[in-house]
């Protein structure tokens, strides 16, 4: 009986134990002082911005600018070769032997300017020989026509008389034409080639002898497809610019443009002309054009990387208060990293023009490049009253009346 007793006992006593220590823990731990508010408004959430609004989102720093407004000519390029305005290989029209040459290589003539001349002997012959036999036929066709005044001979006899003048003097312009032949003048004025025959040669009808070009003019030939005809009218400026000569173009202008479509590449020959000035440019040099289709002094421009592709369309991120607002735009022509816009976007828009991938519409954004100083002057801002607070806190603390006077030493 009295072990029970002294178990029981025992038992009761470690309860009693245990529930005192629960109890003083408890008083122990509600009577700890809640730790102060930091004074500069700091966060409770980890990663809040600075102070009030701890719970909103971070804004998403991107890179952006606004859109620029500057003439953008409608353009077409293409690529072409230079031509001779005129141009031309010197063959002979009949069989024979060179007697003289009378020009020098890449030398400059004038039209109708005798360049070869062939041996004429013959055919000067055969031409004076026409021409006496003229002068016979003129005489009997007039005596024939006197005596027929007369009675003393017919009329036949005269009409005879006049076809035989008629034959002669056909005669003498065929033997003058054959030796006008043996003489090859230039057909217009322009630069000697390489001839490609000497004093001597024997040659044939239709050789090639030498090349003549005339270059004060030049044309240009290129094509460009035929989705482009609508825009490309006669009269049309272009510039040109040749690898042969870089950092320098030249002006020109539409001379005529092909009616037939080439069936190969569905393409359009167009011809431009322009002038040679010095004598630069040479015939066969190969041309980067420019065609100037339409005049554009107030294009709105973005820069090509502002652009988000979806499909067959294109967008960009508009910067409106803070956000980032997506927006559709219609794009025209692209030039050195910049792209022209149609549709969709005002002149005083901001568009982002880098860190697309981390904002959707609606996002909160910040401008990379902007002011820290007014950031850090607008957080100041916002820890100035709790500042204000808390020194006045401390002023009342200070001035408790329970609290003795301190005296001041005068």
């Amino acid at each position: 009986m009295t072990k029970t007793t002294g178990l029981l006992l025992a038992i009761i006593g470690m309860l009693a134990v245990g529930g005192g220590g629960y109890w003083y823990g408890t008083r122990m731990g509600a009577a700890k002082p809640t730790a102060p508010a930091p004074v500069g408004g700091g966060s409770a959430q980890k990663g809040g911005p600075g102070g009030a609004g701890g719970g909103q989102a971070q804004a998403i720093t991107v890179e952006a600018m606004k859109v620029a407004v500057m003439p953008m000519p409608q353009t077409i390029t293409a690529v072409g070769s230079v031509r001779s305005d005129e141009s031309v290989t010197l063959r002979p029209e009949v069989t024979g032997r060179i007697a003289e040459i009378r020009f020098r290589e890449g030398q400059h003539v004038t039209k109708g300017t005798v360049l070869v001349k062939m041996d004429d002997s013959v055919t000067g012959a055969d031409a004076e020989q026409a021409r006496a036999n003229l002068w016979l036929a003129k005489a009997k066709a007039e005596r024939a026509a006197e005596l027929h005044q007369k009675g003393f001979v017919s009329a036949q006899a005269k009409d005879e008389a006049e076809g035989g003048l008629r034959v002669a003097k056909a005669t003498v312009q065929s033997a003058e034409a054959r030796l006008a032949k043996m003489e090859i003048k230039a057909p217009f004025s322009g630069i000697i080639g390489l001839r490609q025959v000497s004093v001597g040669d024997y040659v044939k009808d239709g050789q090639d002898m030498v090349n003549l070009e005339s270059i004060e003019q030049l044309k240009v030939d290129f094509k460009v497809p035929e989705i482009f005809l609508r825009q490309i009218q006669v009269g049309q400026s272009l510039q040109l610019a040749l690898d042969a000569i870089p950092g320098k173009t030249y002006d020109g202008r539409v001379l005529a443009i092909n009616p037939l479509v080439d069936a190969a590449g569905r393409t359009i020959v167009i011809r431009a002309v322009i002038r040679n000035t010095n004598a630069a440019l040479r015939p066969g040099m190969f041309a980067r054009v420019r065609l100037l289709t339409d005049e554009k002094a107030d294009s709105m421009v973005i820069p090509e990387q502002a652009l988000v592709p979806q499909g067959e369309d294109q967008f960009v991120f508009k910067v409106v208060d803070g956000r980032a607002q997506r927006a559709k735009v219609d794009i025209g022509q692209r030039r050195e990293g910049k792209v022209e816009i149609l549709r969709g976007l005002d002149p005083t828009d901001v568009v982002v023009t880098a860190g697309h991938l981390k904002i959707r519409d609606g996002t909160a954004v910040r401008m990379a490049g902007a002011n820290a100083d007014d950031a850090a002057v607008a957080r100041d801002a916002m820890a100035a009253p709790q500042v204000a607070q808390a020194g006045a806190a401390g002023q009342k603390k200070n001035a408790d009346p329970t609290r003795p006077a301190v005296p001041v030493k005068q």
